[in-house]
């Protein structure tokens, strides 16, 4: 960052306070008290005994030296922790109160730093966590105050100066952002990271104190974090309206989740060849109260958000072997049932045995119960506890479902290595595909590469006949969509399995055609 014009650094009377009481001044008390006693004997020592603790209170010198000397530092960085960045800001904040100078805060956040951990180990993040805390060192003065608060997050209190606007700190955050993005290289591998930044002027606070500043900061990292990669965003008043909006609901989320609120809907799974169920997929579904459905892409992140994926799945697991249960108790033909596994229960170390546990409590057969895991997840995910989990319940005798197959570059090596049984071709490839060659072309390929990899396949968001036809006569093995039955409540189910039992006594088979 160039260097600031004149009028951006701190006050006269900021800096006579650093230079009277920095941490140095403690190793000159006792040449200080000698000089005194040298020179006027004990009346200039009492004086100076008196006065100097004098002139540290009126300077604001104990509390801040205090803090420098006893605060702890971060063992990875070296930089001091949280503590440190709310006595910073308490202080720049009353300073810019009394002298009209300006101040900031800004916090930045390594994105998805979990993930990268878990692809290049533990040594090569705490490599990363040093290069980033040197480079932010690097584009500030020495006077701004750098800490570590988090696992993969830094806060910055900026030193006051006489005028900051918010297209300074916008360029300031992009300064930053731009440094920590560099790539970082450790024994010959290069190591791509992205950061997101949010930020608060003091003049924006909502409330003048060092604690306001940095609470608003933080809600501006929130936000910067939800649109990651790599976003900037700056704390204001209906960002703040925003953010409380969004608090309740998660609020409200997470109640409905323990009180049976948020629960699977079941939608079929139909064999091209028989036209016979082989299936459910249970999907989360949530209907409010007063506001009505609300679409999972509103909630699950704001589950997710708020760690309770992992229970979340819990929920899912257990009510969806509870239908399943129920179904053959009813005596209705109901081959399986899939539950999709989220990446925060996949690196669950207990996995394995809470599934197992499950199933025997339900009294149900392993091979009965699809694991449905992201294509992203496993595109993501090297030799690690999720590979181990995934591989675990394939051991078990659970099949593995690759969903969304097609979006996230997933290598065959690592289609193998996590024993997937069955992909799922993602509604991007299936829609048109009875009109439109090219659509064709990549169903063909991808249905080839499954047959040779020995894979089962499915065909998600099948909405036409026409699609339906097109993909019995590509060889996809089973479909999945609106045009043959929508996601619907457990007490729908029985009804829907008997009519589909009833069309399907004779069952004709598609030969195909354009649609």
């Amino acid at each position: 960052m160039p260097r600031l014009p004149r009028h951006h650094f701190p006050t006269m009377r900021l800096r006579l306070r650093r230079m009277l009481i920095g941490p140095q001044t403690l190793a000159f008390l006792p040449a200080i008290a000698l000089g005194a006693f040298w020179l006027g004997g004990e009346e200039w020592l009492i004086a100076t005994a008196l006065g100097l603790p004098l002139a540290f209170g009126l300077l604001g010198g104990f509390s801040t030296l205090g803090a420098q000397a006893l605060r702890p530092c971060d063992g990875v960085t070296g930089l001091p922790l949280r503590g440190s960045l709310e006595t910073a800001a308490r202080t720049t904040m009353s300073g810019t109160l009394s002298d009209r100078s300006a101040t900031a805060c800004f916090m930045i956040a390594i994105d998805d730093f979990d993930v990268t951990t878990e692809r290049y180990g533990r040594t090569a993040a705490d490599h990363i966590l040093q290069k980033s805390a040197d480079r932010i060192r690097s584009v500030l003065r020495d006077q701004d105050v750098t800490c570590r608060i988090g696992s993969a997050s830094f806060g910055i209190a900026l030193a006051p100066v006489m005028r900051l606007d918010i297209e300074s700190a916008i360029h300031m955050a992009s300064r930053l952002q731009a440094a920590l993005e560099e790539p970082v290289v450790l024994d010959n591998t290069v190591i791509y990271i992205s950061v997101s930044v949010g930020f608060c002027l003091g003049s924006r606070a909502p409330d003048p104190s060092g604690e306001g500043l940095i609470a608003a900061a933080a809600t501006a990292l929130a936000e910067a974090s939800r649109n990651a990669p790599s976003a900037i965003r700056s704390y204001s008043d209906e960002l703040r309206r925003t953010e409380r909006s969004r608090h309740i609901f998660a609020d409200e989320a997470a109640a409905a989740l323990e009180n049976g609120e948020i629960h699977p809907h079941f939608q079929p799974q139909v064999s091209t060849d028989t036209g016979r169920i082989t299936g459910f997929e249970a999907l989360a579904r949530w209907n409010h109260p007063e506001r009505g459905p609300i679409a999972p892409m509103d909630f699950l992140p704001v589950l997710e958000s708020a760690g309770k994926l992992a229970r979340l799945g819990e929920v899912m697991l257990s009510r969806s072997l509870t239908a399943l249960r129920a179904w053959d108790d009813a005596g209705l033909d109901v081959p399986g049932v899939a539950v999709n596994f989220s990446p925060d229960e996949l690196r669950n170390p207990k996995l394995i045995d809470y599934v197992q546990w499950e199933l025997d409590r339900f009294d149900l057969a392993p091979g009965r119960l699809s694991v449905e895991v992201l294509e992203t997840v496993i595109a993501a995910s090297p030799e690690d506890v999720v590979a181990r989990n995934v591989n675990g319940l394939a051991r078990l005798g659970c099949r593995i479902d690759l969903d969304d197959f097609g979006t996230g570059h997933a290598s065959i090596a690592s289609i193998r290595r996590f024993a997937v049984q069955r992909i799922k071709i993602d509604r991007s490839f299936v829609m048109k595909v009875d009109r439109d060659a090219e659509q064709q072309r990549m169903v063909a390929a991808i249905l080839t590469m499954a047959e040779r990899l020995g894979l089962d396949t499915l065909a998600e968001g099948v909405e036409t006949p026409g699609e339906h036809a097109m993909l019995a006569q590509l060889g996809c093995g089973h479909v999945q969509g609106f045009g043959l039955g929508r996601p619907m409540p457990f007490e729908a189910t029985a009804d829907w399995i008997r009519a589909q039992a009833a069309t399907v006594e004779d069952p004709p088979r598609i030969t195909g055609g354009n649609g």
